[in-house]
C-alpha cells in the first residue's frame, strides 16, 4: 500500500468541508470505495469481466500539490479567515493552516499571508457587495523539483503593497523553494478564479515538473494532475492496458495538458490530443517540444467539434474526460470510428458507468474495471476501464 502513515485526526475535520473520512481506517475508505464503484456500475447493468482490486494511494497525507483557498470570514464581520468554505455554510471560510493533505509548506504560507493581510487592515472580498480586496491564494508545487508557486487573487481595489507581500513570502522559512511571486486581478462577480490580469512580482509565472520522466512546465492557471506520484502509477497502468500500440495512430481525448498523449508518443506512430481549454493545449504544446515529441499533435476545442472535422481515423483511443463524462454526440462519434480497444480514465464513477451502459450496448465489451485511490481522506475515486470492440 505504500507509505501509509498514521496521524492524528485533523483539528478542523468537523467544519471543513475537504475530508470526509477523517479517522477512518485507511481499509475501511478503500472498502468504501470499491463498493461504492460496484454498486454504480451493477446498478447500470455493467457486464464487465473483471472488477479488480482498488489500488490504494503511495502516501495518504501531503499529497496535493495545488491548493486554492479563499479569503472570508467564519461569522458576519469577524476577522479574517484564509481558506477552504466550511461545511453546509458556503459563505463561512475555515482558515486551514494545519491541513494534512498538503505539504507544510503550504500551511505556513497561508498563515504568512493571512497575518500579512490582516495586519495591513485589507479587506476581504464580499460576495455580496461585491466590495473588498483580498480574494483567493493559489499555492502549487513540484513535487519531483521542489519549486513553488504562490499566486494571491485580489480585485483592482487600491492599497495591496505588492513589494512588501514579495518580501514576506520570501522572507518564509520554507522547505521548497519559491520560484515565483504572481498577483492576479479579478473583478469578476462570480465567487471563482478569473484572471482579468497577471503580474510577476518576482521570479517567474511557472513551476517545473516531471512525470514518467517527461518534463513539463507548469503555469499559473494551467491544469495539472493534483497528485504526481498516484497519478504514475494510474498512468502506467492505463498505458499497459493498450495490446499494441507501435506505430499506430492514437487519439487522446479530454488530454488536459498533455501528460498521457506524450507517454503514449514515444511508442506510437503519431498521437493526437484534444482538449476544450486553450491555454492547457498551448501548454501541451511547449511541453512536446521540452521533451523533443514530434509525432504528437494538440488540438483546441469541444472533443465532438474537433471530431467531426478531423479527417484522421484512429486506431487507438484514451479518454480522460471531466467529471460530467463524455457527451453523448461525442460518445456516438467515439464508438462509430469502430476501433478495436479504447481505453476510458474516469474521475467520477458515476458518470463512467453511465458511458459504459451506452458503450456497452453499441458493441463495445468491458474487459476489466479498476478503482484507484489518488485522494485519501476525500470521496473521490479514480478508474481505469478497459474496453473491446465485440467482433460480429
Amino acid at each position: 500500500m505504500g507509505n501509509i502513515e498514521n496521524r492524528e485526526v485533523c483539528r478542523d475535520k468537523d467544519i471543513c468541508g475537504g475530508c470526509v473520512y477523517q479517522g477512518v481506517p485507511y481499509e475501511e475508505q478503500l472498502s468504501n470505495k470499491f463498493g461504492e464503484v460496484k454498486g454504480l456500475l451493477d446498478k447500470k447493468d455493467i457486464r464487465y469481466g473483471e472488477l479488480l482490486p482498488i489500488e490504494g494511494a503511495p502516501a495518504r497525507y501531503g499529497y496535493r500539490n495545488k491548493m486554492e483557498y479563499t479569503f472570508g470570514d467564519m461569522e458576519k464581520n469577524g476577522p479574517m479567515t484564509l481558506g477552504m468554505h466550511k461545511k453546509k455554510h458556503f459563505m463561512s471560510i475555515v482558515t486551514v493552516d494545519q491541513c494534512q493533505l498538503v505539504h507544510e509548506d503550504f500551511n505556513t504560507i497561508l498563515r504568512g499571508v493571512l497575518d500579512f493581510t490582516s495586519s495591513r487592515g485589507y479587506t476581504h472580498y464580499h460576495k455580496k457587495a461585491h466590495k473588498g480586496l483580498m480574494r483567493h491564494l493559489i499555492v502549487r508545487r513540484g513535487i519531483r523539483t521542489g519549486e513553488l508557486l504562490v499566486n494571491v487573487v485580489t480585485s483592482s481595489e487600491d492599497g495591496f503593497d505588492e513589494s512588501a507581500f514579495v518580501e514576506m513570502i520570501r522572507a518564509l522559512p520554507l522547505e521548497n523553494q519559491v520560484v515565483g511571486i504572481l498577483r492576479t486581478i479579478n473583478d469578476r462577480l462570480a465567487d471563482a478564479v478569473y484572471c482579468d490580469e497577471l503580474r510577476v512580482l518576482w521570479g517567474r509565472d511557472y513551476y517545473n515538473e516531471e512525470i514518467l520522466g517527461l518534463k513539463f512546465k507548469v503555469s499559473a492557471f494551467s491544469f495539472f494532475q493534483t497528485n504526481v506520484d498516484a497519478v504514475e502509477r494510474l498512468y502506467s497502468y492505463a498505458v499497459s492496458l493498450i495490446d499494441d500500440f507501435e506505430n499506430k495512430e492514437v487519439f487522446d481525448l479530454y488530454c488536459g495538458t498533455g501528460t498521457i498523449t506524450q507517454v503514449l508518443a514515444r511508442k506510437a506512430k503519431e498521437v493526437i490530443g484534444i482538449e476544450l481549454v486553450e491555454e492547457a493545449v498551448e501548454a501541451a504544446k511547449a511541453n512536446a517540444a521540452l521533451n523533443g515529441l514530434e509525432n504528437c499533435r494538440f488540438l483546441a476545442g469541444d472533443v465532438f467539434e474537433v471530431l467531426d472535422r478531423l479527417p484522421d481515423k484512429p486506431e487507438v483511443i484514451v479518454v480522460d474526460p471531466p467529471r460530467v463524462g463524455i457527451s453523448s454526440n461525442a460518445l456516438e462519434k467515439i464508438i462509430g470510428y469502430g476501433v478495436k480497444q479504447i481505453v476510458y480514465i474516469s474521475c467520477n464513477p458515476k458518470s463512467l458507468a453511465d458511458n459504459l451502459y451506452y458503450m456497452q450496448y453499441y458493441g463495445y465489451e468491458i474487459k476489466s474495471v479498476k478503482p484507484f485511490d489518488n485522494f485519501p481522506g476525500t470521496k473521490h475515486t479514480e478508474c481505469v476501464a478497459v474496453l473491446e470492440k465485440v467482433e460480429k
